[in-house]
């Protein structure tokens, strides 16, 4: 649930009508009711528009403003806690005494290390083209995700699917391997409102076929299960359970495992130095006078705690002195030392003509639009173009179709991604944490042909037919273009630029003016009122697609509810 029951300043309660899913388990329901209010958290950050408008004030700057905001004075408040934790972590760790603690201590690291390289294994064995072709129906495979632990399991197929990464939108194949798992009757139960629990220890659980990624996998035995076909029955699952019991009863000491090179034939030399790594770090532990301690155990229980609490130690005193600086002002000075070498501002942090422009725009990026203004970029384009261009930066939702765009669109989109280019270097090298393909990709230019076609006088229904993207987002899209260009108009105004004032201008629009019909049960923009309406048309009947004729004066007045 979200948003507020009640009229703000009008009603001292509200009603919630709260519409239970039977999918929801009781858990859930309990927790929606009766469970604590979410924290609240501030999640100010620094944008170039907020610290170039702090410079201009006087009596105040952005140094002043970070300390004083609620994102540091929640910090500040933090301090007496994290201090009181630092000083009991303190005592609870001299409080552990460990004897010959220098002989364990060197033990413990050397069965960490013996971890870490299982873990660089473990990824070789993983990667899909080594592992794939041994995951048949009826293997052993060990499976745990976070703190739940399922132990083995039986393979019963996988499968592959299309995966688009975000910041690149290369493909990156998932694997996803169906696992016949031993879980908790209440999971199996509430499946369809609630994820896969491992049974606890001790109660007879369910088997279930489940979902698991390939890198869940922790294990891969050698040893393969015979399936019955049809597993849809509730006996032939709890069979498989009594097989993979008997199989551990015949292996006390564990299931064999793989052998990454033996069995699975991975030639890999990076493999080979891990493997020769743990042969020198195994023969370490294994002549290590402690190995052979029947003690062994407890005092590496011990040591192993006090590591835990050395590092919850070094934590507490990292955030202790977070909470005692000021937050982002290291960003803040990377943010100052871009600005000066773009221009915006002097060494003495005076704004200049560039900064007083990049302040009038907020609502996209005011450093890449202020340096195609000072670039003279929209000087020769159409105001199609312009609005064209400028919903590459308002555009900021998935669309699986990238459009073929016309030299005409395509030269003016290129030559801002060169720009964008030399700000993210820019920016890289202020120390700032900008990664250029990323920072190029929050530029969608997947709007652009349908912008273009409708600044050109097309309709809303034609537009739509250009592209996969929803119509509420094409509206959403175009009421946060308008915005925009409003600002690219005051933005060219504080330079004198009335050419490309009225520019941005003649491709600004307001939404509300703009009538609705119904299409496919979603209101829809009917047409676009862009351009000026001579004086002759004013009282001629137009009609709209729904065929209803109105006048152009009552098309004016109309207004968009909500």
């Amino acid at each position: 649930m979200s948003g507020r029951a009640g009229r703000r300043g009008m009603d001292e309660r509200g009603i919630v009508i709260f519409m239970v899913d039977e999918k929801m388990s009781p858990a859930v329901g309990k927790q929606l009711l009766k469970g604590s209010a979410d924290p609240l958290n501030s999640a100010f950050h620094l944008t170039y528009n907020m610290v170039l408008n702090l410079l201009r004030v006087e009596e105040i700057n952005p140094e002043y403003m970070l300390e004083k905001s609620f994102y540091q004075f929640q910090h500040y408040r933090a301090v007496p806690g994290v201090v009181e934790k630092l000083q009991k972590l303190e005592e609870m760790y001299n409080s552990i005494e460990i004897p010959n603690e220098e002989s364990v201590v060197t033990y413990y690291k050397i069965r960490q290390q013996l971890a870490k390289l299982a873990k660089e294994i473990e990824e070789y064995v993983h990667k899909p083209k080594y592992c794939l072709p041994f995951l048949q129906p009826g293997r052993l495979v060990k499976v745990k995700k976070d703190e739940l632990d399922f132990g083995w399991g039986v393979v019963i197929n996988f499968s592959r699917k299309a995966n688009v990464k975000a910041c690149t939108g290369d493909l990156d194949p998932l694997y996803i391997v169906e696992v016949l798992l031993h879980c908790s009757k209440e999971s199996v139960k509430n499946a369809a409102a609630e994820a896969a629990r491992p049974a606890p220890s001790g109660e007879k659980g369910e088997m279930q076929v489940v979902p698991v990624m390939l890198n869940l996998l922790t294990s891969i035995s050698s040893v393969r299960l015979y399936i019955p076909k049809d597993l849809r029955p509730f006996d032939n699952r709890q069979s498989m359970l009594k097989s993979i019991q008997e199989v551990q009863k015949r292996f006390p000491d564990g299931l064999p495992l793989l052998d990454p090179i033996d069995d699975m034939g991975i030639k890999d030399s990076g493999l080979k130095k891990v493997i020769q790594k743990v042969e020198a770090f195994e023969h370490r532990m294994y002549t290590h006078p402690l190995h052979t301690d029947p003690n062994l155990g407890a005092v590496y229980t011990l040591c192993e705690k006090k590591a835990v609490i050395a590092g919850d130690i070094k934590a507490a005193k990292r955030d202790l002195k977070k909470a005692r600086t000021v937050l982002q002002m290291d960003e803040l000075k990377c943010r100052k030392r871009v600005l000066r070498r773009l221009g915006f501002a002097t060494s003495s942090d005076v704004i200049e003509v560039k900064g007083r422009v990049a302040c009038e725009i907020s609502s996209a990026d005011e450093l890449l639009l202020t340096e195609m203004v000072f670039n003279g970029l929209f000087n020769d384009l159409t105001a199609e173009q312009a609005t064209a261009l400028l919903s590459c930066f308002v555009f900021q939702e998935n669309a699986n179709e990238m459009p073929k765009l016309t030299e005409q669109l395509a030269g003016p989109l290129r030559q801002m991604q060169e720009c964008a280019k030399r700000i993210a270097k820019i920016s890289a090298e202020a120390k700032l944490d900008v990664d250029e393909d990323a920072y190029l990709n929050q530029f969608r230019p997947h709007l652009m042909d349908v912008v273009y076609t409708w600044a050109n006088g097309a309709s809303f229904s034609q537009i739509c037919k250009m592209t996969d993207v929803f119509e509420g987002s094409i509206i959403r899209c175009m009421r946060r273009l308008e915005e925009l260009l409003r600002q690219m108009c005051q933005a060219a105004k504080a330079i004198g630029n009335t050419e490309l004032e009225n520019k941005f201008a003649l491709g600004k629009v307001d939404v509300s003016d703009i009538p609705v019909h119904k299409s496919k049960n979603v209101t829809i923009l009917a047409e676009k009122i862009s351009k000026p309406i001579s004086k002759e048309l004013v009282n001629t009947s137009v009609v709209s697609e729904n065929g209803v004729a109105r006048s152009i004066s009552s098309h004016l007045q109309a207004r968009v509810a909500g």
